[in-house]
């Protein structure tokens, strides 16, 4: 038996941050910035392009007021429906090729996404106009003040939904740009600084009733024995946790005598958390680190992580401290018999809102991606190595796990369904519920769709037209027999 560890850190006067760290402090925070400036410089612009679209709208309406005055509120919605769509044409040039840079021919399909979203703000400007204009009309009794007042609202309205439109929907390109894994760095054993090999202590403890208790039982040993397992952890900035979460999986793995890999991905962590992991990868040769220079997102750390996993069966599990390794013991009797299993939070401990944002998220996946399981983005799947090195991963941001089930099913492999406990977070700060993180995965979930569905029409074609060929020649060697 592997006695367990217990982990504590020696603090010492001596500098904890190496000059690695803090290039890739420094890295990392400029990438943030040029992101940072990227949208905001694309949100300027999509505001100068509405401001002028707002100024030939105003002016296409007080034009129809001058040459036909109402005071009629249906007459009113006319009006403003065309004078809203004369903006449009406008709106669909300067977007396209100024705001979002889309440079391609324009297409029957890009009109027809562009129409769409114009029609559902024109609905939605003529539905808080008419509720405005009902109610600004007790108050003002001019008529041009009046109109103009409930048309500025109507306006305000409608910026959001055209501009996420446009940019999720309208204008993105037709296939999309083939995402290369950002360039890792994998640690060998032994080829760490001789700083980070001081920074963690490891003490033996016996514990042998916690051993006891969760150890897989006799009839399970021969079963595990026989597997080989790649463990990946995408960490970003989890240095309160990540030496007692390794140290973790290691013990409990090597009780259970499984020929197993622990591979810490830090997806650009500007704090120690790469220290401390290339610490235990010098005394454990079990530990390697994959490293990314600056922060590429969820996806692009697990991609990584799949990538270099060497062993017949992959988990992944988040680094954070919020899943206990011991509920793997429940997944192996049924890897033999499904292509996958996955995890789903019996109880999960997030706040109101994360859970709020999950449920909508698992309907979307539903309605667009046709996957139905219970627990869409839960980081704790068991997956055959051959599947992942055979359909590799596209989406590098939070999209990765239903591109993941997609593809599961798309590939015509099942799995199965087993509970696992969610821990309350123990250190860190969660990134998940980011604005930048939701409107990423939102993008890469409108682009993939798309490109799937046109995957599987393909392939479908091409199956049809096998087997049409396949029938003709039946077909001619029976006439031929006769």
């Amino acid at each position: 038996m592997i006695d367990t560890f217990e982990t504590y850190f020696v603090e010492s006067s001596e500098s904890h941050a190496p000059t690695q760290g803090l290039y890739n402090e420094y890295d990392a925070s400029a990438q943030r910035l040029r992101d940072r400036f990227h949208v905001l410089r694309q949100v300027m612009r999509f505001g100068l392009v509405g401001g002028l679209n707002t100024l030939i709208d105003l002016l296409a309406l007080n034009g129809l007021l001058l040459l036909f005055p109402t005071t009629s509120s249906l007459l009113l919605l006319a009006y403003s429906a065309l004078a809203y769509s004369v903006g449009a044409v406008n709106s669909f040039l300067l977007n396209k090729y100024w705001t979002f840079g889309h440079r391609q021919r324009t297409t029957r399909r890009e009109l027809m996404r562009f129409a769409t979203t114009t029609l559902l703000g024109i609905g939605w400007s003529s539905a808080i106009l008419w509720l405005a204009s009902n109610a600004l009309h007790l108050w003002i009794v001019n008529t041009t003040l009046w109109a103009n007042a409930s048309k500025v609202l109507a306006i305000f309205g409608t910026v959001l939904i055209s501009y996420v439109g446009m940019r999720l929907w309208v204008f993105v390109s037709k296939t999309p740009k083939k995402q290369e894994l950002p360039h890792a760095v994998v640690s060998a054993p032994g080829n760490v600084p001789d700083s980070h090999r001081s920074l963690p202590a490891l003490v033996r403890r016996e514990d042998t009733n916690e051993r006891e208790q969760h150890d897989i039982g006799g009839h399970e040993h021969e079963r595990v024995r026989n597997r080989s397992l790649s463990v990946v952890l995408p960490a970003y900035n989890e240095e309160q946790v990540i030496a007692s979460i390794v140290s973790d999986v290691l013990n409990v793995l090597s009780r259970w005598r499984m020929d197993v890999e622990v591979l810490v991905v830090d997806d650009g962590s500007t704090d120690r958390t790469r220290s401390i992991v290339a610490a235990l990868a010098a005394t454990h040769s079990q530990v390697r680190l994959i490293t990314h220079s600056t922060n590429h997102g969820y996806g692009a750390a697990l991609a990584s992580g799949f990538k270099a996993a060497t062993k017949d069966l992959t988990l992944f599990m988040d680094a954070d401290g919020q899943f206990d390794i011991r509920d793997l013991q429940r997944f192996f009797p049924y890897i033999d018999e499904y292509g996958a299993v996955i995890g789903y939070r019996i109880h999960r401990r997030d706040s109101w809102m994360r859970k709020l944002n999950a449920w909508g998220w698992k309907h979307l996946i539903r309605l667009v991606l046709g996957v139905h399981v219970r627990d869409i983005d839960c980081a704790f799947k068991l997956l055959r190595n051959d599947f992942l090195h055979r359909y590799p991963l596209e989406t590098r941001g939070a999209m990765i796990n239903a591109e993941l089930l997609y593809k599961l099913k798309r590939a015509g492999y099942s799995y199965r369904e087993v509970g696992v406990h969610h821990l309350p977070r123990r250190g860190g700060r969660a990134t998940g519920a980011s604005p930048r993180v939701i409107a990423r995965a939102f993008r890469e979930l409108f682009i993939y769709a798309r490109e799937w569905r046109r995957e599987e029409r393909a392939n479908s074609r091409q199956k049809t037209v096998t087997q049409q060929h396949h029938n003709s020649s039946s077909i001619s060697e029976r006439n031929t027999l006769q």
